[in-house]
């Protein structure tokens, strides 16, 4: 653990130091800021609107796509390229702690970000308001959450390739293709299904069984049913920190075997 630690913070130093990541720090909370103020207008001054519309809207699940990507193409497929990386997993460091530091601080720097959904809810509350505070603190434990998982995922795809760009690409398009999983596998099984059952009962079982299947898997749904509300859900938790570890450990051994074949 300390390992990984003395890794976050240096990833978190060189993220600081980097301009890229003030460029795109302040592009992100000027757009935040621009979306809460066109909410609140929308809504007619409605705090609770306001709030869901600028912590959970669409323009949320786009940066959920993008900023993980960004970040990833950075932590690995960047330091491949330049040497580094490789340098770094010679260290007496173990591969998964050097991958765990550099998730923590991705991680860590997506918090600071999505902070700022805080400020505009005690701002709000400062002149007048009445933010449900559950739902905003629930909400924003949820975004930690799905940054972890969206971070973990845009890792894996970074490992792939040495190439930034590319690695940047991959990553997003995992993260789509995560996000739309669900809407595919119920789409692709309503027509693949009358050729394998070849009466209603039985196509209404497999229907039901694949919605629950696809259902352990959606981002969204786990997202909008417990955190959104202000319930802390320990199963919720637990599914997002179980498939979060597993793309983490897949990482890992990526980065392990392309050590190995280099």
């Amino acid at each position: 653990m300390t390992g990984a630690l003395v890794v976050a913070r240096r990833e978190l130093t060189g993220l600081f130091m980097a301009p890229f990541t003030w460029i795109v720090l302040l592009v992100v909370l000027l757009l935040n800021g621009l979306l809460f103020n066109t909410f609140l207008i929308s809504s007619s001054g409605n705090v609770s609107a306001t709030l869901e519309g600028s912590m959970t809207g669409v323009g949320f699940w786009v940066w959920m796509v993008f900023l993980p990507a960004l970040l990833a193409m950075r932590l690995i497929a960047e330091e491949s390229r330049n040497g580094t990386l490789e340098y770094l997993l010679t260290a007496p460091v173990g591969d998964f702690a050097v991958v765990f530091g550099k998730f923590l601080a991705a991680t860590a720097f997506l918090g600071l970000v999505w902070t700022s959904a805080l400020v505009y809810a005690g701002t709000l509350h400062w002149v007048g308001g009445a933010p449900d505070w559950p739902a905003v603190i629930g909400t924003w434990i949820g975004t930690l959450l799905v940054s972890g998982l969206f971070v973990s995922i845009g890792m894996l795809a970074s490992t792939f390739t040495a190439t930034p760009l590319l690695a940047a690409f991959l990553s997003m398009v995992a993260c789509v293709l995560w996000l739309f999983l669900p809407w595919m596998v119920m789409r692709g099984l309503s027509y693949v299904l009358p050729f394998v059952a070849d009466t209603g009962a039985k196509q209404e079982v497999i229907m039901e069984k694949a919605t629950g299947i696809v259902a352990s898997m959606d981002a969204v749904r786990h997202f909008q049913r417990s955190f959104q509300l202000g319930v802390l859900d320990t199963a919720e938790v637990v599914f997002f920190v179980t498939w979060t570890a597993l793309f983490l450990f897949l990482t890992a051994r990526s980065l392990e075997a392309r050590r190995w074949r280099g």
